[in-house]
Formats: C-alpha cells, structure tokens, sequence
C-alpha cells in the first residue's frame, strides 16, 4: 500500500514526525511520496528527517500556483529554482505539485500559467512526471499539458474531485488519477461514479494529509496510515479484494515514478 501524495513536510507534523511514521508502517504502507515546496527550507530540512525515519520515502519538488504570484517577474525562474532542489534530493521522482488554482486565485492567473508552463517544460525536459493540481482550471491544465507536454507529458491528477470529462481527458494523455478521502464522504456519489470509470491499471491512492481525513477520522488531521481508508472504499467500488486493490496501485506508482 502506498500514499502517492502526503505532505509530511508540513510543520503540522512537526512535533509527533516519528509517530505518524510508525502507525503509516504499521498500517501496512510500503512507502510515501511527500510533496516540498521548491525553496522551502523549513520543509526541506523535515523532509531530510522523514527520510531518516523511512528511507523508502520519495519526494516530487515544485511550485504550487498559490506560490506562483512569487515569480510573476520572473516565470522561468521557477524551472532553476525546483531544478537545482531536485539535483540535491537524491529522492525525488516528480515535479509537483504544480498546476492551476482558479478557485482561490492567490497568484495571478497569467502568472500561474506561465509557472506552471516553466514547469512542465522542465519535466519533458528531465523526463519526469508531473503532479497535478487543478482546481476550477480544468480547460487551462488541459490546454497546457497538450501544449507544452506535446504528447510526452505524463503524471497524475492528484487528489482528483473532476467530471467524467476530466477524467477521460487525463486518461487520454496517458496520466493516472489519484482518489483521496473524499472518495469515503457520503456527498460524494459523483465522484464514485467517475471513479469506477477509471481502468485500475492507471488508479493511484492518496491522503494529501494533513489535509482530507476520510471517514471515519473526517475533521481531523490527516495521516498516511489513513490512505487504507481509500484503499477499502475503492475496493468496495472496483468490488476487489482490499489487498489486491493495495497491490495493484502500488505496482502503478512503482510504474509512474519508478521509485
């Protein structure tokens, strides 16, 4: 079992790290893969700790577009910035998580789409997946992954909440969808019904913790060891065994960012 998007970097983590890493063991999960904000000291520096705790750990490093409005002088700034951090993380696998945010719209629009331009660049440049965030976005992210991906872009859509359209364009572009907690909330029927259109060769598992507990730990921090609770509700949509359903994303991530 394995949790493809976590930010145990977070300082919300900061004072139980070793806690939380024992019980996501003990839940059974192979390994993680933290997301660090390129140019974040504070995370880098825990993100050293948590790979200290557990070696298996991988990392994807990136611009976030709520960060974006931090290069709007300078897009391509951000391609130097998360490609020096990648070439000194021994661990890291992807760029991300990148993308647009038009929900928030804490950077400029203009500006996160050149970020993330700068970005995606640098992955068909690097030959690394991308992490995707797209929220209220949905026709720009897909605009610019066919642009500047020109067909060899690949990554998932991370924590994915999209339409049928969504799903089925991403699936198109050869990328994986990433189901969350909010698979296990009882609103969202929709969601389960997009998921169970998703071939389970290209599904992957996450909590995006701290963020997104699912049922029954809603409201609360959220953990790694609870991606077993996206593992079970999917199992129950795909109506496979949990084990099988837990070995079967992890074979995909293991084929994504070849870990």
């Amino acid at each position: 079992m394995i949790d493809s998007h976590c930010h145990l970097a977070d300082e919300v983590f900061t004072a139980d790290l070793d806690t939380v890493v024992a019980r996501a063991k003990m839940a059974g999960l192979e390994r993680v893969m933290v997301i660090l904000e390129a140019g974040n000291q504070k995370e880098a520096a825990q993100a050293a700790h948590v790979e200290r705790l557990w070696p298996e750990t991988r990392f994807a490093i990136g611009v976030h577009p709520h960060q974006a409005h931090q290069f709007a002088d300078d897009p391509e700034r951000t391609a130097a910035l998360v490609r020096d951090q990648f070439d000194s993380t021994a661990a890291a696998r992807a760029i991300g998580e990148i993308g647009l945010d038009y929900h928030y719209d804490f950077s400029p629009r203009d500006v996160q789409q050149a970020v993330f331009r700068a970005q995606v660049r640098l992955a068909l440049e690097r030959k690394l997946p991308v992490v995707i965030h797209t929220r209220e976005a949905d026709d720009d992210t897909l605009a610019i992954l066919r642009e500047e991906g020109r067909g060899a872009a690949r990554g998932v859509l991370h924590c994915f909440t999209g339409t049928p359209a969504l799903a089925r364009a991403g699936l198109d572009l050869g990328f994986y969808i990433s189901l969350a907690g909010i698979i296990t909330f009882p609103k969202a029927a929709e969601l389960r019904e997009t998921a169970r259109a998703v071939p389970i060769d290209r599904l992957l598992t996450e909590t995006d913790s701290p963020f997104l507990a699912p049922v029954p730990h809603r409201g609360k921090r959220n953990e790694p060891a609870h991606v077993a609770g996206v593992v079970a509700a999917l199992a129950v949509l795909y109506q496979i065994d949990a084990g099988e359903l837990a070995r079967r994303t992890a074979e995909n991530f293991h084929t994504l960012f070849d870990p």
